[in-house]
């Protein structure tokens, strides 16, 4: 096999309604460590690392184009390119635009197409499945990869296997039909014929292959796509789609328009634990459990519990004589469900959003791409704030029409901005910013900088800054702090 071959495409959008409250809109689940000490995003990097893999795209929102940058250079994956979606359109533009990526650099190319926020137990094995469905997809089928299920699950889509298409070493085997999510009893009837598989959201194919399906059963969305890449602009490190074409392009799975209309399609089974980490029973089910069978993370006291998952972020939580209870436990929000209905967030987390309440949308730290902040204190005229400021990274220079501001700083050293003025300062020392003056804040320094700031005055919120200059490329408009 030649070292290289196959360009996976990590689709990192996402709504961050179904782990609600730890997944939120601005810091879905894909980015949240849920299992293990990386986060799904950074295991998904890790996998995608050595042969037969060449460097990734990854298709991703631009609310979320810091943390995948950052997530991503942790991880290692160096020459990524991050490619941003106007707004979200579902799986069939994306594997669209996924194809077309693939085909500028070579129409030949191998595309893995792969979601980034499941979780995978074993990597090896996860690449020698990749690499059996390589001289399929070179052969001009379109792989996709179906997971062994071990219960008759009603939450994904199937995949029935050819019964004359008979089960060799790994390789792939001919796919008769896709099937949506069935009904429980439907579920019962897959896993005793031992001719189901759960529908993983990973395929291998050609580009060419797949841009020759659209072409001929979803042109409109060829089209647009085409569009969209071909009028992009490039903003730092990040390809931005244009967005009047994106938006045209219909919003649809890849399912309902490619799969289910072609007959070109063959499935390898992914020999691997799996889950994609859909809810919070899901998360309950994969993670290490007592005797009790309760999953626990943080500072958790159980007593007389049976069959729970607790987590609790900050505070400690304790529970006494409960069974099968969902606890989700952050700064801000507590989430307290039954197992058998964790699965039903998003009609809350629509609740929410209704109601205009924040705890829909951000958690209480804010990543930004020169570090973090969050909040401490709340009252009608002041605020107190942690802030993070990371080694080498800087603030925008702005100014605020309604507040003034204090700056201690905790650790490490910052450079100050006020003004004409520019000057260090260290541990235990601070300064002040007041209402109207431009300034800026770095970190020169080899360390992360924590600071605690405190804002004073009429208003707030985090649209009053006015900013003049920005490392980051953000508009003088962004209305997101610092």
């Amino acid at each position: 096999m030649n070292e290289g071959i196959v360009s996976p495409i990590l689709l990192a959008g996402g709504s961050g309604t179904r782990l609600w409250p730890l997944s939120r809109r601005d810091y879905p689940k894909q980015f949240v460590t849920l299992v293990g000490e990386t986060s799904l995003f950074q295991q998904t990097c890790d996998r995608i690392q050595g042969e037969p893999f060449r460097p990734a795209f990854i298709l991703g929102q631009a609310d979320h184009r810091f943390l995948i940058a950052e997530q991503a250079l942790e991880s290692g994956l160096k020459q990524a390119t991050v490619v941003l979606e106007p707004m979200g359109r579902d799986t069939a533009p994306a594997a669209c635009m996924a194809a077309l990526l693939a085909a500028r650099e070579d129409p030949d190319r191998l595309v893995l197409l792969m979601p980034c926020d499941h979780l995978i137990a074993d990597n090896a094995q996860f690449r020698a499945s990749i690499s059996n469905g390589i001289a399929a997809a070179q052969a001009g089928q379109i792989v996709v990869f179906g997971v062994v299920p071990n219960r008759p699950e009603t939450g994904y889509g199937y995949i029935e296997l050819d019964p004359d298409s008979p089960a060799t070493g790994g390789l792939p085997r001919a796919v008769k039909r896709f099937v949506e999510k069935p009904s429980l009893e439907v579920a019962q009837d897959y896993l005793a014929s031992g001719s189901f598989l759960w529908n993983a959201g990973l395929f291998l194919f050609r580009a060419e292959t797949l841009l020759q399906h659209f072409e001929s059963l979803q042109p409109e969305i060829l089209e647009w796509c085409t569009d969209a890449l071909a009028n992009a602009s490039v903003d730092l490190d990040f390809v931005r789609l244009e967005p009047s074409a994106y938006e045209k392009a219909p919003r649809i799975s890849l399912d309902y328009a490619i799969m289910e209309k072609v007959t070109n399609i063959a499935c390898v089974a992914l020999e691997t634990g799996w889950s994609d980490c859909g809810s919070w029973t899901s998360i309950q089910e994969i993670a290490v459990k007592d005797a009790d069978g309760n999953a626990t993370r943080g500072d958790v006291i159980l007593e007389d519990t049976k069959n729970c998952l607790v987590y609790a972020e900050d505070a400690c939580v304790a529970m006494i004589g409960l069974e099968d209870v969902v606890t989700i436990a952050t700064q801000d929000a507590v989430l307290v469900t039954s197992r058998a209905r964790a699965g039903d967030l998003k009609g809350l987390v629509e609740k929410l959003h209704a109601q205009g309440r924040p705890e829909a949308v951000h958690h209480p730290r804010v990543h930004r791409p020169w570090g973090w902040y969050q909040g401490l204190s709340l009252d009608s005229r002041y605020q107190v704030k942690s802030i993070m400021v990371k080694p080498g990274a800087k603030l925008s220079l702005q100014s605020h029409m309604h507040r003034a501001e204090h700056w201690i700083v905790v650790s490490g050293t910052v450079e100050v901005v006020r003004g004409d003025e520019a000057f260090l300062l260290t541990e235990n020392e601070s300064t002040y910013i007041p209402t109207g003056a431009r300034h800026r804040l770095s970190n020169p320094g080899r360390i992360p900088a924590l600071l605690i700031e405190v804002q004073s005055g009429p208003y707030l919120g985090e649209d009053d800054i006015i900013r003049y200059d920005d490392v980051y490329g953000r508009s003088p408009e962004t209305t997101s702090a610092a």
